[in-house]
């Protein structure tokens, strides 16, 4: 990897206690699901261009697909040196507006939300009514380590706006040339965040399912409520990734208490984990009932995170209050918000001369408006306030 590298995580690792034993065998019969559901590879095209039938049909099976090999060494190189920096900047406590070298924190001088922090170990939301209550069951919480912070952030959002290279991956050819496959080529943006699940102290995030308003729609069908792509800087395992139960996002709004009640514990029994290598890239449907457990173990899952909607699901909408203000997605609002789609395109461009980019019909009236240099990265402050959230 580069030069710079994330902290060193803590010397103490935690486990489950009595219920470790139970949460080992879950982790590898998991993963030994996971391995055999034929939903990963390389992104593939057929001869004229369309997305490969195989991909599609495991990805509609499943909810989930793992592309393979995405982001070169390269690439990883380039996201990891910028990551180590917004780690850097990040605030040294909950409401401080300093980082710890006394410079102004990362997100202080923005107004859209930026840093969410989490207690180690904790499930911060699980069982509440946080997020339109689509959280309603809590995951088990463990004791954190004894020279644990108090607070750790976990989700740095708007993450356009302070990276160059993940800007560079939004942008990536191939992952717009899926998205516009399965959505269409007027898909538009949902937002942009990087999760970082520290070794033997991130927390949990309960079960549920993404979307909440378009469940009782007539027109409802799998891909209504978009999907998210999750690039792995270090990959993730059982231990430290997202857990999917395939073909949920299938069978409309689940009754998701109902399903842990059932299995005794909050170890869903279908759900498999997202098994990635460095560089890959996950893509996975935002109706899938998905969550993930603590990272009790001694590897980071750094998760570079952003979705796509289809036009129809979101044009004249009112929604938000959970990513965004409340408002309606006007067509000048989605058109607002889709030009991170064009920034993306051309900065990777400038670093990637050689790559044929993608062409994103909605916007290809003003295409060279979004021509690319680091001077423009301040054009980006809080577009995040424009998320599209349903």
């Amino acid at each position: 990897m580069a030069e710079v590298q994330l902290p060193q995580p803590l010397t103490s690792r935690h486990d489950y206690g009595d219920a470790e034993e139970a949460m080992v065998k879950y982790r590898e019969s998991g993963t030994r699901r996971a391995l055999k559901l034929g939903n990963r590879g390389p992104i593939r095209f057929s001869d004229t261009g369309e997305l490969h039938s195989d991909i599609r049909e495991a990805y509609s099976r499943c909810g989930f697909f793992i592309f393979e090999r995405v982001l070169d060494q390269v690439e990883l190189n380039d996201i990891e040196k910028d990551i180590a920096e917004l780690l850097r900047r990040l605030p040294v406590s909950r409401g401080a507006t300093v980082d710890r070298d006394g410079r102004p924190a990362l997100g202080s001088g923005c107004q859209a939300r930026t840093i969410s922090w989490v207690k180690p170990l904790s499930d911060p939301i699980g069982g509440t009514q946080a997020n339109h209550g689509r959280h309603p069951s809590r995951m088990i919480e463990l004791d954190p380590p004894e020279d644990a912070p108090h607070e750790i952030v976990q989700v740095i959002s708007g993450v356009l706006q302070f990276s160059e290279a993940y800007l560079r991956v939004y942008g990536h050819p191939n992952l717009l040339r899926v998205a516009e496959a399965i959505l269409g080529p007027d898909f538009t943006p949902f937002n942009e965040v990087l999760w970082v699940k520290q070794p033997g102290l991130g927390g949990s995030v309960a079960w549920h399912q993404d979307g909440w308003t378009h469940w009782k729609s007539p027109s409802l069908d799998e891909n209504t409520h978009g999907f998210n792509f999750m690039a792995q800087l270090y990959g993730c395992d059982a231990e430290n990734g997202l857990w999917v139960v395939p073909g949920s996002h299938r069978r409309g709004k689940a009754d998701i208490k109902a399903m842990v009640e059932q299995a005794g514990s909050d170890r869903l029994r279908e759900a498999v984990p997202l098994i990635c290598n460095p560089g890959d890239v996950a893509i996975t449907n935002r109706q899938a009932i998905h969550g993930s457990f603590a990272n009790t173990s001694s590897k980071y899952r750094v998760t570079l995170n952003f979705g796509f909607h289809r036009r129809s699901s979101v044009l004249n909408v009112k929604s938000g209050g959970v990513h965004n203000p409340i408002t309606t997605y006007t067509e000048e609002y989605i058109r607002s918000r889709s030009r991170m789609i064009m920034f993306g395109i051309n900065a990777r461009k400038e670093r990637y001369p050689d790559e044929t980019p993608y062409d994103y019909a909605p916007m290809k009236d003003n295409a060279a408006g979004y021509k690319w240099d680091s001077s423009r990265m301040a054009e980006l402050t809080d577009y995040n306030l424009q998320d599209i959230g349903i």
